[in-house]
C-alpha cells in the first residue's frame, strides 16, 4: 500500500474508502478497576484480541446495571474490532459467542454494510501494509499514539469481486480458527500442568492402587 492507496489493482478490483462500506464507531467505557465485577457483561479491551479473535478468558466484566445504558456499544457477530491506542491496528472478528458484549474506549468497531464482506475486511485490516499505514497516521507521542474514526474511515480498501472476497475471507478464516483451537489446547494443557504440579509438589496426588498383589490378588500355581 502506498501513501495514496493501493496501486496496480488486478482487473475487476476496486478501491474504496473503508467509511463508504462500513459504519465505524469509537468504543465505550474505559472500565476502571473499581467498576469491574466477577460476573457481568463482558467488556473487550485491546489485550483481549488474539490471533484475530476475541479471547473470552481475559475479558473484564461490568455490572449489568452499569451496562444498561451502553447499548450503542454492544457488539454483534460480524463486527470487526480494531485497536486505536498503543499498538494500533490490531484487528479481530466478533463471533456469535461475543454477540451482546461491550467494547471499551481503546477500540474502534467496524461494522460492514454487507456482513458477508466481514471476513475479507478482517483479512485486509490485518495485513501488515495496512497496519503500517495506520501507524504512520497515528497521532500522539510514543506509547500514547492513537488512531481516530476519521483516519480509519479514510483508509483505502482494495476490493476484489464479492465471490473472490468470500473465498479469501473463508480461506484465512479457516487458518485463524486452527490457531484459535491450538491456542485453546495450549491454554488448557498449561492449566492441567499447573494443577498437576501443585498436587505433586504438595504430596496430594492420589497414588494408583496396586493390582495383583497381596493375598487377595495373589495367585499360586500347583
Amino acid at each position: 500500500m502506498s501513501e495514496e492507496g493501493v496501486a496496480g489493482l488486478p482487473e475487476g478490483w476496486a478501491r474504496v474508502a473503508l467509511g463508504k462500506i462500513c459504519d465505524i464507531q469509537a468504543g465505550g467505557p474505559a472500565l476502571r478497576k473499581k467498576d469491574q465485577v466477577r460476573a457481568g457483561v463482558p467488556v473487550v479491551r485491546p489485550g483481549d484480541l488474539r490471533h484475530r479473535r476475541v479471547s473470552a478468558h481475559t475479558v473484564a466484566h461490568l455490572d449489568p446495571e452499569h451496562a444498561r445504558g451502553l447499548f450503542r456499544y454492544r457488539l454483534a457477530a460480524g463486527d470487526i474490532l480494531v485497536t486505536r491506542t498503543g499498538t494500533v491496528g490490531r484487528a479481530a472478528l466478533v463471533t456469535e459467542g461475543e454477540s451482546g458484549w461491550l467494547y471499551n474506549t481503546h477500540l474502534l468497531r467496524v461494522r460492514a454494510h454487507d456482513p458477508s464482506q466481514a471476513p475479507y475486511l478482517l483479512a485486509f485490516l490485518a495485513d501488515r501494509r495496512v497496519v503500517d499505514w495506520l501507524e504512520r497516521r497515528a497521532a500522539g507521542t510514543t506509547g500514547m499514539r492513537s488512531v481516530g474514526v476519521r483516519t480509519l474511515k479514510d483508509l483505502p480498501v482494495s476490493l476484489p469481486p464479492l465471490d473472490r472476497q468470500r473465498d479469501i475471507g473463508a480461506a484465512l478464516n479457516a487458518v485463524d480458527e486452527k490457531l484459535r483451537v491450538h491456542e485453546e489446547i495450549v491454554r488448557t494443557t498449561t492449566e492441567l500442568r499447573e494443577t498437576l504440579a501443585e498436587l505433586l509438589m504438595t504430596d496430594r496426588m492420589p497414588r494408583p492402587r496396586s493390582f495383583g498383589t497381596g493375598e487377595a490378588g495373589s495367585s499360586r500355581t500347583t
